[in-house]
């Protein structure tokens, strides 16, 4: 356990990264869509959110891409640098996902800011009470720190051949699930329809972030530096 606190405390040297980033680029781009909001003199229901999740995702790749060497170079196991990189994801998915939940609560109560901005208020995924929007921003942002740092993981692993591999087979795969969900709708058009609850998304996304964090696992045991 302590050789994972170190591992988190070893990433939080940079604390402008791990701390500050994510949430003053949140809050630039809150700002801009309230002035767009304002500007257009309507509701704003924006999707904007997603920034935080992205910055999770960067977050990701730079703890195994760009922190990795250095952190076993200071004796840690590949193990514990894992471990202690996941423990870090998770104290930040809490914190930084309770805040969301908050911020949700207030814009509900100032009617969206004054000027019906929905900004913390995400239609279908995010639009459920506090703790329900807690939970799911919990999972959601773990789940993109995780598959962050595959992308580290993987360019440890085989440089920027296997990285490019990685990429393309998941637009092979996006590819296919566009067919598949296209045949879908006219599945749906004969009685067959299948579109889960908020609930039911987050644990979807949970069981994914699961079967990302224990292959993450798996490849640690092949990297090299």
């Amino acid at each position: 356990m302590t050789a994972w606190i170190n591992v988190a405390r070893y990433h939080l040297v940079d604390p402008i990264a791990y701390l500050v980033a994510p949430w003053a680029i949140l809050a630039f781009v809150f700002l801009l869509n309230l002035v767009i909001t304002v500007a257009q003199g309507g509701p704003n229901p924006t999707k904007a959110l997603a920034a935080i999740y992205l910055c999770f995702f960067g977050l990701g790749i730079l703890s195994t891409g760009g922190s990795l060497p250095f952190g076993l170079a200071l004796g840690a196991s590949r193990r514990s640098y894992y471990t202690g990189t996941l423990l870090l994801a998770v104290a930040l998915a809490a914190a930084d996902g309770l805040g969301l939940a908050l911020l949700q609560v207030a814009e509900r109560g100032t009617h969206g800011w004054g000027v019906a901005l929905h900004f913390f208020q995400v239609s279908y995924i995010l639009a459920g009470p506090w703790y329900l929007t807690w939970l799911t921003s919990f999972v959601g942002l773990t789940l993109l720190f995780v598959y962050g740092m595959w992308y580290g993981i993987i360019y440890r692993c085989w440089n920027r051949f296997g990285l490019v591999a990685f990429i393309v087979g998941q637009v092979a795969v996006i590819r296919v699930w566009i067919v598949i969900v296209d045949r879908a709708h006219n599945w749906s058009g004969a009685g067959f329809s299948f579109t889960p609850s908020a609930v039911g998304l987050t644990v979807m996304l949970g069981a994914l972030a699961v079967v990302l964090l224990i292959g993450g696992f798996a490849l640690m045991r092949h990297v090299s530096v």
